[in-house]
């Protein structure tokens, strides 16, 4: 028996939130696809653990998102049962995983965004939040150090690992304009001192990716005008798969507990 889907209030500060949590939670849903697969034993491992840590702060920023809400929906009702518009996270993190570069890459680009968001957030007006923030970040500088390292690695590695790195940031560099496109969500958020606009981060991640791709040799993609629309519920055509595989058993088996 399928089981219906839930809405979610077009609150700005839920939208905020959820943008947050989405991010994370899909994310997560990627870097464990390497589970068993990674090149090195190492690596294997300790990319299951990064999973493990956005899924940890996709739980605890979507339980918040719930209780803002106040319309009883817990972190699970929220990543279960959802329609696809209605997830928020940025596009970037739904493509495939690709091949090693492309996952080093992603998460060079998606760990010091966090980096930057997480540090802000300690100071959210919602205690909740910045508790939230202050372990997180933590995490995060952990994963940006641990991305970095690799794609120096690979950028000053063989002709062929440099091959495949330039390849994969000329894949995904495009799609990190997304994440400081601003509008009224992000303007509310800035008001009410519930985090920054993301757009604020520009400059600073910037600064850091500059500095990162630099250094492993890389060549900057020029600017396009293309602009990915995750974050306001429109998503590529990948995002339906990694719905369909990560909502299977709740949706096939309602409130099913262990």
């Amino acid at each position: 028996m399928a089981v219906a889907s839930i809405t979610v209030k077009q609150d700005p500060a839920v939208q905020y939130l959820l943008r947050i949590g989405d991010t994370a939670l899909i994310h997560a849903q990627r870097l464990a696809e390497w589970t068993g697969h990674a090149p090195q034993l190492e690596e294997d491992i300790a990319l299951a653990n990064m999973a493990l840590d956005l899924l940890g702060q996709a739980r605890a920023v979507l339980t918040r998102a719930g209780e803002l809400e106040g319309a009883g929906h817990d972190e699970d009702q929220l990543a279960f049962l959802r329609e696809e518009r209605d997830f928020r996270n940025v596009t970037l993190v739904e493509l495939p995983r690709g091949d090693f570069a492309v996952t080093v890459l992603r998460n060079a680009m998606m760990s010091s965004f966090f980096k930057l968001l997480w540090e802000q957030l300690r100071t959210s007006s919602d205690a909740e939040l910045a508790a939230i923030a202050g372990k997180a970040v933590k995490e995060v500088r952990y994963h940006q150090q641990h991305a970095f390292d690799w794609v120096v690695r690979l950028g000053q590695g063989t002709d062929e690992s440099l091959r495949r790195l330039q390849a994969a940031l000329d894949q995904l560099w495009r799609y990190g304009a997304e994440l400081f496109d601003e509008d009224a969500v992000d303007e509310h958020a800035s008001h009410t001192g519930l985090g920054p606009r993301w757009g604020d981060l520009a400059d600073a991640w910037d600064a850091e990716m500059a500095a990162l791709l630099g250094e492993a040799g890389l060549e900057v993609p020029k600017a396009t005008p293309f602009r990915s629309t995750g974050k306001r519920g429109v998503h590529s055509e990948h995002m339906g798969f990694i719905l369909s595989e990560m909502q299977h058993l709740q949706r096939a088996y309602p409130g099913g507990v262990w």
